[in-house]
């Protein structure tokens, strides 16, 4: 069953709720300067037909492409679909957990405290749908599961190219707070890493 926008927000208030609390208790303050590429409108694709969109180049022509599985091969796909499974596992350590994650260094209290949360062993994350924006960037829709049950679905988010290593966007982190913070009242504060995530 596909849960609409306010069952999406209802379900995954209570499972992200006492999580995220912890987590915003133990926030860094530090700001951050990194900005992450646009979400887009446009209906992402089924992982199996994922295509790349190619955009302007940023970069001087001499420059050469990033290193890491290059965006729309199969071997990109893959490593983006494991990131969310592996981010998501309780018992991946946080150090790995901030190394998936894009600029995670900004969020180490704030994934130190998400992991030691009990409620955090009950959620696991997995990739519906993605789209290939750039050499660098794809727009995902995600589902969040709860002791393998599905809480939310379609969650959109980006997957980022850096360090040679395909990761999960700062908005996902940044948008589940936001989430939560707007669905049931719940008293969330959004760490200052997530001000300049667009």
């Amino acid at each position: 069953m596909r849960f609409t926008p306010t069952a999406r927000r209802i379900c995954l208030a209570p499972v992200l709720g006492l999580v995220l609390v912890t987590a915003m208790s133990a926030c860094s303050s530090s700001s951050s300067s990194a900005s992450s590429s646009a979400s887009t409108t446009t209906s992402p694709t089924d992982i199996t037909s994922a295509s790349v969109t190619p955009s302007s180049p940023t970069t001087s022509p001499s420059a050469t492409a990033p290193a890491g599985p290059k965006a729309g091969s199969p071997q990109a796909t893959a490593a983006i679909k494991a990131a969310w499974v592996k981010f998501f596992n309780a018992k991946t350590p946080i150090p790995q957990r901030l190394a998936l994650l894009q600029d995670g260094s900004k969020f180490t209290s704030a994934i130190g405290a998400f992991s030691a949360s009990p409620m955090a062993a009950s959620i696991t994350g997995q990739v519906a749908t993605l789209k290939y924006t750039s050499a660098t960037t794809a727009n995902v829709t995600y589902n969040l599961l709860a002791g393998g049950n599905p809480v939310a679905r379609a969650i959109p988010g980006t997957a980022v190219l850096q360090d040679g290593t395909w990761k999960l966007g700062d908005d996902v982190f940044c948008g589940l707070l936001s989430l939560a913070k707007n669905s049931g009242g719940l008293k969330v504060t959004i760490p200052a890493a997530c001000n300049s995530v667009s």
